[in-house]
């Protein structure tokens, strides 16, 4: 893992979901369903992004109410939803999006994430994610996944590319 990246590129941010923007638990209610609990903080930045012009999307291994009732609450720019091969949803997004890995980053957490992880522009390790995608990733967050990582990890990115301070500007009133 290097300590600095090059975020100039960076124009897609792409999440993986349970683990990431989840802290990976799942629960199942009486009649199946899965729920899930998303970081309050996490959604309103990926707001703030896409309000910048970046585009945020989803890469995740599951299509459940709770995934698509995200992308319609935020808007996302895309979702690969149901990709049990990550790579394969990865390049479908590439092509669909007319995208280079450059200027994509991908946040992850698990060992199906890897492949994604080396192939992005920057790729991003939550602070809990497994020990191999540490050694895989160019980046990680201090934050946990489901505890902040995105909302980190998408400041960072508006920092370094000269956003955050027009972000900034209606708070700051």
């Amino acid at each position: 893992m290097i300590s600095s990246a090059d975020f100039s590129n960076i124009t897609t941010l792409i999440f993986d979901v349970d683990g990431t923007l989840t802290d990976g638990t799942l629960t199942f209610n009486s009649g199946g369903s899965v729920i899930k609990s998303f970081n309050i903080h996490d959604m309103h930045w990926i707001k703030l992004a896409l309000r910048a012009g970046l585009k945020v999307g989803l890469l995740a291994g599951r299509d459940d109410f709770a995934n698509q009732q995200l992308i319609r609450e935020l808007n996302l720019s895309f979702a690969e939803l149901n990709a049990k091969n990550k790579l394969a949803g990865w390049e479908k997004i590439l092509a669909d999006q007319q995208l280079t890995p450059g200027e994509c980053l991908y946040m992850g957490d698990d060992v199906v994430d890897m492949p994604v992880i080396r192939r992005a522009g920057i790729g991003v390790a939550v602070a809990d994610a497994v020990p191999e995608v540490d050694e895989a990733a160019d980046w990680k967050t201090s934050a946990a996944g489901g505890h902040g990582a995105v909302c980190e990890i998408i400041r960072k990115v508006l920092k370094e590319k000269g956003l955050f301070d027009n972000i900034m500007e209606r708070y700051r009133r």
